[in-house]
This record gives structure tokens, sequence and C-alpha cells, in this order.
């Protein structure tokens, strides 16, 4: 499993963008210590300090990626191109519109168990290559059990990743569209027979993650979320799609990833760390601050903090323990024949599945005749949102 330089490299920041690349905070941007002491300046002193500052947030980061308002849910329906019938679960390639000419693509799993109602789950995925996106086998794993533990889980593409393609991942305002992207994750999942709308939840690792918490952040929808190895004091995330619109700074106004993070509070979250990347501080860094301040809700013991010290930066299947954990409790999904019998969960006879076993356009499934394509045409689409 190989990272996209994507994220570790200096940003592709595009010279025609509207807004200053002066308040773009990137990658590394402070150290460990001025991220630490940032944190230690803004504890809010009680309850209404931080809903003050959680309004500056949001709005911040809704102008950021110049998303004061979201888009109209188009109306066509989504496309259906295949369904496998697996050990326990179903996976269908799915694609619908985000904005009229925009196609999302990815996979639905689902329980093969009939069951009265289901859990949701969104599962963006983080920047990896060979294969690409939510091809890889951590993302099929982890959408694949949960499935069988009796929650439906959407898988989708990053902007220009898997067979989306539309546009190149570096596309100047990628942070922008895969926020909608995201959104219409979340309604399309939410449109779906069955799905109980008090039992939603969203994962994802590294740029997922950072999808993670801002959806969460955007949309009270979301009930519970675990950022995977991507929440941290200092690292503002390395990859256009995350860092490359200015929701991080804005003149006077400054935030990191941790407050907006914060912003879950004080809904259930798990953070999930290593030691090998800007998550190895969350034990005495990120993790106390947040404590603190979903101790102001009186809910401190809704978010917690799994660190493996030495570890690196995947969605691997030490990660994913505590992750089937935390749904299991608040998703209250019921693990049957795949617990073990200390309670972990088995991930036994899950196919590998291929790009084009999972893909949803192809030759015999072209993309729809209106599909907008090029960066630049993309671009233009967006702004008239």
């Amino acid at each position: 499993m190989k990272k996209l330089a994507g994220f570790l490299l200096p940003l592709l920041v595009i010279a025609t963008t509207s807004f200053s690349q002066v308040e773009l905070c990137q990658g590394a941007f402070w150290t460990e210590e001025q991220g630490a002491t940032f944190l230690k300046n803004h504890l809010p002193g009680s309850l209404d300090a931080w809903k003050l500052r959680a309004e500056e947030i949001r709005k911040h980061l809704r102008d950021g990626m110049e998303l004061q308002a979201f888009p109209p849910v188009p109306s066509s329906a989504p496309i259906i191109t295949g369904k496998k019938v697996m050990d326990g679960y179903t996976v269908e390639n799915i694609a619908f519109e985000s904005i009229p000419g925009f196609y999302v693509t990815g996979n639905l799993y689902r329980p093969t168990k009939k069951q009265k109602s289901y859990a949701g789950v969104l599962s963006p995925h983080g920047h990896w290559s060979d294969p690409d996106g939510r091809f890889q086998y951590q993302t099929q794993v982890r959408c694949a059990t949960l499935a069988r533990l009796g929650a439906v889980v959407f898988a989708w593409d990053m902007v220009g990743k898997g067979d989306s393609k539309q546009c190149s991942h570096e596309m100047a305002k990628g942070l922008k569209l895969q926020t909608i992207n995201s959104k219409r994750a979340l309604d399309y999942l939410l449109s779906l027979p069955g799905v109980d709308s008090n039992r939603i939840a969203i994962t994802g690792e590294s740029g997922g993650g950072t999808q993670t918490f801002i959806l969460t952040a955007l949309d009270n929808r979301i009930k519970y979320s675990v950022p995977c190895v991507m929440v941290s004091a200092h690292f503002f995330g390395g990859c256009i799609c995350e860092s490359g619109m200015p929701i991080h700074k804005q003149q006077e106004y400054q935030t990191n990833n941790v407050e907006i993070a914060a912003l879950t509070a004080p809904r259930p979250m798990l953070l999930i760390s290593d030691g090998d990347d800007w998550t190895k501080n969350t034990p005495k860094t990120e993790y106390p601050f947040l404590r603190k301040l979903y101790a102001l809700y009186n809910a401190e013991s809704s978010v917690t903090n799994h660190h493996l010290a030495n570890e690196k930066h995947d969605y691997g299947p030490s990660k994913r323990i505590p992750m089937y954990a935390f749904m299991i409790r608040y998703l209250e999904l019921i693990p049957g024949k795949w617990a073990n019998p200390d309670g972990t969960i088995r991930e036994q006879n899950i196919a590998e599945l291929t790009p084009a076993q999972l893909a949803v356009f192809n030759a015999t499934f072209p993309i729809p005749a209106n599909a907008v394509k090029g960066d630049d045409a993309v671009i233009k689409l967006l702004e008239a949102y």
C-alpha cells in the first residue's frame, strides 16, 4: 500500500484562485509547540464562550470554502451499475449527482440479514494509491465488516480518485467540491429505506479523516464521528483538498483542525492516533484539550482516544478494532457470529474486489452525457453556487 504524494509534498496552489495564499495554512504549518500553545490559549472558560467561538469557526469554515449555503439537492435519480452478494453483505456500484453535471462515485455495502432498521455509516478514504482511494482493501474490509454488523455503509471517491475522473485531485477548489460531495453522500445515505436518522456515523483516515471532522462540524445529522490518524494541533492537512482554501485563517482570524474537530461536541467522538505521524502527540496535546471542552457539556466521557504509539499512518486492523467497538456501542450494532470470545470483531472471508469490479462507470455503463469535465469547467460549475 503506497501513500499518494499529494498529502506529503507542498500543495499545488493555483494562481487564479480568488483568495490570498497568505491565508493558507498548509501541511505542518506550525511547530508542535506552536500547536500546543494555540490550544492552551484557546480553551474556553465557559460553555457560552465556546458556543460563541464555535459559531465563529463554522462561519469562517463556510466562508473559506465559499459555501455560505450548500447547493440544492439535484433531482436526478442515483445510478446503480452492479451488485455483488458476498459473505454476510452486498456491494453495489453507485453514482449520483452532487451538483448538476458532477457525479459522486462509490460503493454501498449492506447487510444481507434483514432488519427493521439500519444504522448508517459514511466511509471517506485517505490519500492512497496502488490501488486508488476507495479501492484499497483497508477501505473494503471496514465497510464490509460494518455491514456484517448491521450497518448500511457508503464509501465514495475523493475528486480525481477512483473512477471520479471529471477533474484532477489538484483542482484549486477541491475542498469545496469534496465537502459538497460529502454532504450529498449523507443525503443519499439518509434517503435509503430503513436507515435510522438517529444512528448515523462517519469514519475515515488521513484525508478521509479531514472529510470526517469537516462534515461532522457542518452537519448535525452526523451523530457519531471517528476521525482516524488526522486530528492534529500543528498539522493542517497536506493536500489541496484539505488546506487549499482558507478555512483556517482569514485576516486576524485563526483556528486549527482540533478546534474544527471540537465542533463535534457533545456528540460522541473517537480519535484514533499513532506514533509515527502528526497525531503522535494526541494523548498529551489534542485529546486533553477536547476532554476539557467536552466537560463544558458535562460530556467528558463522550470523547475518547485510542493511541497506538508503535504504529504508522493507516487504517489497519488494530485501528479498526476500537472503531468497531465504538460503532457497536453507539450504533447499537449486534456482532453475533462475527465476534471473537474477547469481544473483538473478526474480519474473515472478506474477498478483495478489484477496481474494475467496484467501478461505477465503464465501457458498458459510461458516465452520463451531462458530466462536466476538466478542472476549469468544474471550477466554473462550482462558482455558480
